[in-house]
């Protein structure tokens, strides 16, 4: 089944915000459930962040500690059961290669209610 218009423009919506970086976060919480629930193992762990205040704090620790030279390319949007799946990589010079991952949406009254940050790939040190 393809991806509805209106859930394509919030997947689009979710990834300019992140490249977009600290000066994209209010237009990245907008896109949030006051409720909502992230997702993300980047530490190696799952770890939960519930709620738009819990959610801010997540990003704005993601934004200090990302390369400011970071590039995030959302590469495919698919309907997977009743969420919606985006692949994504991100780049940049100041790192030995790509990071690869999936987030899984639930997406209520268009606005995000679940993201799952599922990290595929990462970077290889280098030798």
């Amino acid at each position: 089944m393809p991806v509805n218009d209106r859930d394509h423009r919030l997947i689009e919506d979710l990834y300019k915000a992140m490249q977009a970086g600290a000066a994209g976060e209010e237009a990245l919480l907008g896109l949030f459930a006051d409720d909502a629930v992230l997702v993300e193992s980047f530490t190696g762990r799952p770890r939960t962040h519930a709620g738009k205040p819990a959610i801010r704090a997540f990003l704005q620790g993601t934004f200090q500690a990302r390369a400011p030279d970071l590039t995030v390319t959302l590469d495919r949007i698919d309907v997977d059961g009743d969420r919606l799946a985006a692949e994504w990589t991100c780049t940049s010079p100041s790192r030995p290669g790509p990071m690869r991952g999936r987030d899984l949406l639930t997406v209520q009254d268009g606005r995000i209610a679940r993201l799952e940050i599922v990290v595929t790939e990462r970077p290889r040190p280098d030798p």
